[in-house]
This record gives C-alpha cells, structure tokens and sequence, in this order.
C-alpha cells in the first residue's frame, strides 16, 4: 500500500488527497473536516496543517492540506471502524520509519563543543550589542518609524509569523494567528476560504507589500502539488509596522 508520505524541512509530512484515499472518503469530506478544525483551533494552521494546492484533471487549481504526524493523528482521531484503525496504524508505522530515516544533528562533544559554546556566546554577545543599539537608536528616533531606514533597504522578504514577532518585541501586542486574522480583516489578506486563503490582495500586490513564494512538492505517486506562502517585503515591513504602531 503506497501512504504517499513526504519529507519536507526535516519533517515527514502526508497530503490531504492521501489521506481521503486510504481511508475511502471524499476529498472535500476531509478538507471540511479540516477546516472544522482550524475554525476552533487556529494555531494548528501553518505548522500542523498547511494549505497548498493541486492541479485538477481539467488543469484547475484545487484547494488541499499537507499535514505532519501530530496534525494526522488529530484528524484520523475521528475515523473509526477496523478498517480506519487498521490505517491508522499503518501510517503510524509509515511515519515513524520515515522520521528514522532523516539524518539526526550530530552533538559534539569535547573540544567540538568548548568551540561551540565559544562560538554561540560570541554570537549572544553580539546580539545583545546589536539590539542595545536599535532600542537606543528608537528612543533617540522617536517619533520616527521604528526599523524604518533598516527594513526599508532590505531586499529580504519575511514570514508573516515572523513579522509578528517583530512587531511583539516591539510593543505591539499581537502573535502570528491574530496577525493573520488582522491582515484579512483589514483586506490585505483574501480572507474568503478557497486555493487563495490567506494569498495577498490585488491592492496588497500593488503596493509591493507582499510577494508569494511557490515549493513545488514531489509526490511518491507521481503527482505533484505547489505550496504557496506569502512573505512580507521589505516595504511591507516598513508599512505595517508604521500602521500598527499608529493604532
């Protein structure tokens, strides 16, 4: 039996396609039962439960859900009957063979790791010094844009997680999932559930605020799908930092 699982970023991971498959039930059945999920429990979007999209048969984007080991187990908890267990198990197995099979870090030991440790304080150090100088730099700035003339330079586009935590460090009181939801709110997010969940606005896009990066994921099977994230520029950084510091 082909489980169609996947390692991507060190983690083993399986497609919602695969999972309707194995265990005789619709597509759009588990995706619901998905969306159900997310619905109450939004912080298991993006880690457990990633949105992608497939190419149809009639070459149509189609809306679908990689998930890791942790999201599998929550959704197949559902399932019952012999059949559904006797699934469960074997994927269980699948993922724990698969996981083996992914190179672990090697710890050093000794000399390696006095170096290490060296190396790591070295980097602390001057982590410190370097955020010193941006909070003494902000306090002498204000009320100038926070990170404005840094980020403004910068060609490197950011998760929106990550932007997040920017913000968090700086006052402004908001995590990942109520970001995502103050994007959407706010129309610079597609908020409508569809392929394009959480993808950028048209008005968004014409800011140069965001830009999409596309992972195109081998199958085992054959197929292929296209994993979508949107990342923020560095002008988007700039912009949304200035709008939420005015609020």
């Amino acid at each position: 039996m082909n489980l169609g699982l996947m390692i991507r970023d060190n983690k083993v991971i399986v497609s919602s396609r695969d999972i309707a498959a194995a265990y005789g039930k619709q597509h759009k059945h588990v995706l619901e039962s998905i969306d159900s999920l997310l619905e109450k429990h939004p912080e298991l979007g993006g880690s457990n439960f990633r949105l992608t999209q497939y190419e149809d048969v009639q070459g149509k984007d189609q809306r679908s859900y990689d998930m890791d080991r942790q999201g599998f187990s929550i959704l197949v908890n559902k399932f019952t009957g012999d059949k559904a267990l006797a699934f469960t198990i074997k994927y269980t197995e699948a993922f724990e063979k698969m996981a083996s099979s992914i190179p672990q870090q090697v710890i050093p030991t000794g000399v390696n790791l006095l170096a290490l440790a060296v190396l790591e304080a070295q980097k602390m150090l001057q982590k410190d010094a370097f955020i010193e100088q941006q909070q003494t730099r902000i306090e002498m700035d204000k009320p100038k844009v926070i990170f404005a003339d840094a980020v403004s330079v910068s060609k490197t586009s950011i998760l929106v997680g990550d932007l997040a935590k920017i913000l968090k460090q700086n006052g402004i009181d908001t995590g990942a999932v109520r970001f995502f939801e103050w994007l959407r709110l706010h129309g610079y997010l597609i908020k409508r559930r569809g392929t394009d969940y959480n993808m950028p606005t048209q008005v968004s896009m014409n800011l140069e605020l965001f830009e999409i990066k596309e992972t195109t994921i081998s199958h085992s099977d054959g197929h292929t799908t296209i994993n979508k994230t949107p990342k923020v520029t560095g002008k988007g950084q700039v912009y949304f930092v200035n709008k939420l510091k005015e609020a």
